[in-house]
């Protein structure tokens, strides 16, 4: 790579780590809409658009950095309560978050269109225009604090706000005094503003000019306390803070009441486990044109070191989820969509490949090539004196030294496969908060109220999972929400709360991951889904009449079965849910959908943890060698042709009393079957679908790395990939997730 492109390839994956930052914070704050805002969360999101905007300045992204430029602004002015929070100023923050998105694909791409470049300055133009002052009472609230001339002098713009709100909400205002031995008095202080920071507000730290003593230091802090003087005596207990109140005078008049905030039409909620402690926040940046310095104040600890590397194997192409003109212009008409619709075709994958890790599980695998590396030195050391000694002292004691040498050696990659699969692997909540923001847009165009509720968000995955699994679940919630969920009105109709709910939830099952999709809707019609099936031609009408309820609401995954008519009449289920299916397969997962007439709609994926390093089984079928992923594999079996019987034309197995779907893998392929009498049988599952497939031989387990399969063999069905074993003989993987799906329906072979 060129200098150029690998200098836009560093600007690229900062601005997407920011970008990512910025998206967090702006959820969290419209998930609290109609409250008031954390005045450390507006200061976060102004910290990320003036990171953006000097970043974008080095790398000369002028669109960038000019838009960034309005946001700063358009946040520095809400920091200082120069202008309000309304619906207006949000949704001009979320949208600016859109357009940096859309500027940063074009430049990753090399491109510069003028439609995104004016849509950036109008946005910016907006911003800077935007909104009313902020309507301020006849007397300053900071006049009616009794505060020492000279400790206002030295407070920023910023920090007299806060005293001003403080003031007018009529919280108590202290002043904190501690102090430290200048040995430690950054352990010190971090850890009184620890104590302090849950109970109300630190509004500022400053110097003391009178330390205890010559050889220490000490701190006035003022503080905003949510709590009683009690509870701050008690949180404070043993260490060396002295707790003064500061007077205010009673206001003048009573300030007129707030009028309340307009209601949300989209509520947020996310469950998951309780965060670390987030370090201090640095002080707010210092802007021109603000009141006078001040002395430095004492600056958090610093975080870990981390550093950026990127995953070895490419991610693969795209798949676009859109059906086509007349799908899409049916989905906008029942919408009922004045405004413009949102640009589905713009993908959730993230712009770069690289993947955040902690500086020390790197030191852990630098540690283990050490080892290695010794481990290297012992068997060429072996090697050599096996041709210098005779024979027999070769056998004896070369033997032995090898034996350990090779023990060491398995521990040791081992553990080194371990490191690198966890380096490789992301939090799902990446793509949940970048969806997060997705479920609004369409909800406020659809004009639907409801509750998007997110779990599970800490489990973690491959990255390249993570990122081919952003559009599938793209594409489920956006029908859930466009055709799924009915309108406020409806659900008030049939007894339903007018808010409705959807879901997105992630829980680890042993090596796989059970990703969620559900909501309370109108559900899908069976009924109506074997019609449509029926006059499209897709199935007929004997094998309508054996399908159960479950394989015909599966009949929504069948290419060709959405159209225009079939997203008025059956909820939009199935607009591209072919192109889903297809791309979990891809992933060796498996989805599943669970549908009730009036309680609404669920969607399962399963989807292994990763597709990098994985343990198989190889077997033998007709002379030829197959790996099958060992996490799929719950238990093997040997069995005779006595124990297997045909029931609806289907060969199945009686397994500890319940009935095993049952396939012969050489007939699946097309291969010649082996009359031995005898079938060993390899039990596999995913989520809650089991099946024995008949095998010839087996050889064994085996740690292979799978290889995407290219040209023409790419689509095979049945085939994740190919490996090669220790004899550097290739060996295809078996798709565990398509066998079982081809073995539940009639057999047919894929020859």
């Amino acid at each position: 790579m060129n200098q150029g492109g690998k200098a836009l390839a560093e600007f690229v994956a900062e601005a997407t780590e920011i970008l990512d930052t910025l998206g967090k914070d702006l959820l969290t704050l419209d998930e609290r809409r109609g409250q008031e805002a954390d005045p450390d969360l507006i200061n976060g999101i102004f910290r990320a658009a003036h990171s953006l905007k000097g970043l974008s300045g080095l790398f000369g992204q002028d669109r960038i950095a000019r838009l960034a430029h309005g946001t700063e602004d358009l946040l520095d002015r809400l920091r200082l309560g120069k202008l309000m929070l309304d619906d207006t100023v949000l949704d001009s923050l979320i949208e600016s978050l859109d357009v940096f998105q859309a500027l940063l694909v074009e430049t990753s791409r090399g491109e510069s269109s003028s439609a995104q470049g004016a849509r950036a300055e109008a946005l910016t133009e907006r911003l800077t225009q935007m909104g009313a002052p902020k309507a301020q009472g006849e007397e300053d609230p900071l006049e009616r604090l009794e505060l020492d001339a000279q400790v206002r002098a030295v407070f920023t713009e910023y920090e007299e706000h806060r005293l001003r709100e403080n003031v007018r909400k009529d919280v108590a205002l202290w002043r904190v005094r501690a102090d430290f031995d200048l040995s430690d008095f950054d352990k010190g202080l971090a850890e009184l503003n620890n104590r302090l920071k849950p109970l109300g507000e630190i509004i500022s730290t400053l110097p003391s000019a009178q330390p205890s003593s010559a050889s220490g230091i000490a701190f006035d802090l003022i503080f905003g306390a949510k709590v009683t003087s009690q509870e701050l005596s008690a949180a404070l207990e043993g260490t060396p803070a002295q707790l003064s109140q500061l007077p205010v005078r009673a206001p003048a008049r009573a300030p007129a009441p707030a009028a309340p905030p307009a209601a949300a039409s989209v509520r947020m909620t996310t469950a998951a486990a309780p965060p670390a402690e987030p370090a201090p926040r640095a002080a707010p940046a210092r802007r021109s044109g603000t009141k006078k310095s001040k002395a430095p104040k004492a600056a958090p600890p610093p975080p870990e070191p981390e550093v950026e590397i990127a995953p070895p194997a490419p991610s693969p192409p795209p798949v676009s989820t859109r059906k086509g003109g007349e799908v899409e212009a049916e989905a906008e008409a029942e919408t009922g969509s004045k405004g413009p619709r949102v640009d589905f075709d713009t993908s959730l994958r993230s712009l770069t490949q690289t993947v955040r890790v902690d500086i020390r599980k790197l030191d852990g695998l630098m540690n283990t090539v050490g080892e290695l590396l010794l481990i290297k030195a012992n068997l060429q050391r072996i090697s050599e004196a096996s041709r210098q000694e005779g024979a027999l002292v070769v056998s004896k004691l070369w033997n032995q030294e090898l034996a350990r040498e090779t023990r060491q050696l398995e521990r040791k990659l081992d553990a080194l496969q371990n490191g690198l699969l966890e380096a490789r692997m992301v939090p799902v909540g990446q793509v949940f908060d970048k969806l997060a923001r997705l479920v609004r847009r369409i909800a406020r165009e659809a004009g639907k109220e409801l509750e998007f509720l997110i779990s599970g968000g800490e489990v973690e995955l491959d990255k390249l999972i993570v990122e081919e699994l952003s559009d599938p679940l793209m594409h489920i919630i956006r029908n859930a929400i466009d055709h799924g969920v009915e309108t406020p009105e409806a659900r008030l109709l049939v007894g339903k709360p007018r808010r409705a709910t959807v879901s997105l939830r992630a829980e680890q099952k042993g090596n796989h991951v059970l990703i969620e999709v559900s909501d309370d809707g109108a559900g899908i019609d069976e009924h109506r889904v074997r019609e449509v099936a029926l006059q499209r031609g897709l199935i007929t009408q004997a094998q309508a009449q054996e399908m159960n309820r479950r394989e015909l609401l599966n009949l929504i995954f069948l290419p060709g079965f959405s159209t225009a008519r079939t997203v008025s009449e059956l909820s939009g289920r199935g607009v591209g849910l072919d192109v889903v299916k297809n791309n979990i397969s891809n992933l060796s997962g498996i989805i599943d959908v669970w549908s009730e007439r009036g309680k609404g709609t669920a969607f399962q994926l399963t989807l292994p943890l990763t597709l990098a390093i994985i343990r198989a089984l190889v077997v033998g079928v007709s002379g030829r060698t197959y790996a099958v992923p060992l996490n799929s594999v719950l238990e093997i079996l040997s069995v005779v042709p006595q124990d297997i019987r045909t029931v609806e034309r289907r060969e199945v197995l009686d397994l500890r009393g319940q009935t095993l779907p049952f396939t012969r893998l050489a007939r699946m392929f097309g291969l010649p079957e082996k009359n031995t009498g005898r079938h060993f049988v390899v039990v596999v599952g995913l989520a809650q679908e089991r099946m024995g497939i008949a095998v010839d031989e087996l050889f064994g387990q085996q740690d292979i790395v799978t290889k995407p399969l290219g040209g023409r063999l790419h689509s095979v069905r049945g085939i994740s990939g190919a490996t090669d074993l220790g004899n550097r003989r290739t060996v295809l993987v078996l798709d565990v997730a398509a066998l079982l799906e081809e073995g539940m329906g009639p057999e047919r072979r894929w020859a």
